[in-house]
């Protein structure tokens, strides 16, 4: 099948297009910088980030028969936008809505949308979260993926074009960065980690468990006009997290057991209110409709997707980000 991917030479993206090309389909891929390394497969690089004026980029290629929209303004800690939520929404509503016309237009027969849990929001509504359930993000950037499905989805309607969206929890594999990344640097320098008490459970996903779901998602006939909630399986709390990335680094975890109302008192105290009580809370999708509706199993069980980051973390050519 021919597949387009855009944001192919990211950290997602890359993933996506071992994975495609491994089954077998024909990969072009659209990008706003070429790889500096070279890439496997052919790249348009469009460089405006809303996309603007993209079917002129598309003619490029063969008109794709799926594609899989990953390019997006990703959450940031810290956004020095004066106006975040209009930059959010300029690329990941305005944009992903360009791409997706233009992919009706070129006869593209389905369109993945690569969306995020940041969509549901921050709490979990006393359970893991479902599909069915009603959405109430809100950050600038699941406001702007949760405005991005419901415009996708009214467009599908229009054209007749079969929208998938999928939405991932935090993903993590070699390559990884931000959060994660640090996290493995805190543990292998030895660093005392506050998060002992924290035992709210969250989802996570192996970065080849989400190549695999997605895949699955290119060529299913089920997965027509659905949405899908994906992960590893299995849900951790941040002190397991810690204790886990411990044992795989061969680092003991310093974890130290802080009340709670402490660590709420700390955040306060850094003017990181928000980032803390998201760290106390509870985040995790069922992924039963993925099961049911397509026959999806994460191919990697948890332990071998950390070993797998590990083992990338510690290899020589790694001390640049250590």
């Amino acid at each position: 099948m021919n597949v387009l991917v855009t944001g192919a030479n990211g950290f997602i993206g890359r993933a996506v297009c071992r994975k495609l090309l491994a089954i077998g389909h024909s990969v072009n891929t659209l990008v706003r910088r070429a790889s500096s390394e070279g890439s496997p497969v052919p790249e348009l690089v469009h460089e405006a980030a809303d996309f603007a004026d993209i079917e002129s980029t598309l003619l490029g290629v063969a008109p794709p028969q799926v594609v899989i929209h990953l390019a997006a303004r990703v959450h940031l800690v810290r956004d020095t936008s004066s106006a975040p939520l209009e930059a959010f929404r300029a690329t990941n509503v305005s944009g992903t809505l360009r791409v997706a016309q233009a992919a009706a237009r070129a006869g593209a027969h389905r369109f993945i949308f690569m969306s995020s849990v940041k969509a549901l929001g921050e709490v979990e509504p006393g359970r893991p979260w479902r599909e069915e359930d009603l959405p109430a993000p809100t950050d600038p950037y699941g406001i702007s993926k949760y405005e991005a499905e419901k415009a996708l989805t009214v467009l599908g309607r229009e054209t007749g074009m079969e929208i998938v969206i999928v939405r991932p929890p935090l993903v993590y594999g070699p390559g990884v960065r931000a959060n994660f990344l640090q996290l493995m640097r805190a543990i292998q320098r030895g660093f005392p980690l506050p998060l002992g008490a924290v035992q709210a459970q969250r989802s996570f996903i192996y970065i080849e468990n989400l190549a695999d779901a997605i895949a699955q998602c290119v060529s299913h006939a089920a997965a027509a006009n659905r949405v899908f909630h994906v992960s590893d399986g299995i849900d951790l709390s941040v002190a397991q997290l810690v204790l886990e990335l411990g044992r795989v680094l061969d680092a003991p975890a310093r974890l130290w057991q802080v009340p709670l109302p402490w660590l709420i008192w700390l955040g306060r105290l850094t003017g990181q209110t928000m980032q803390m009580n998201r760290l106390l809370q509870p985040l995790r999708l069922d992924i039963t409709q993925m099961r049911t509706v397509l026959g999806w199993s994460p191919p990697y069980a948890m332990e071998v997707g950390l070993l797998r980051t590990a083992t990338w973390y510690q290899e020589p050519g790694m001390a640049v980000v250590k």
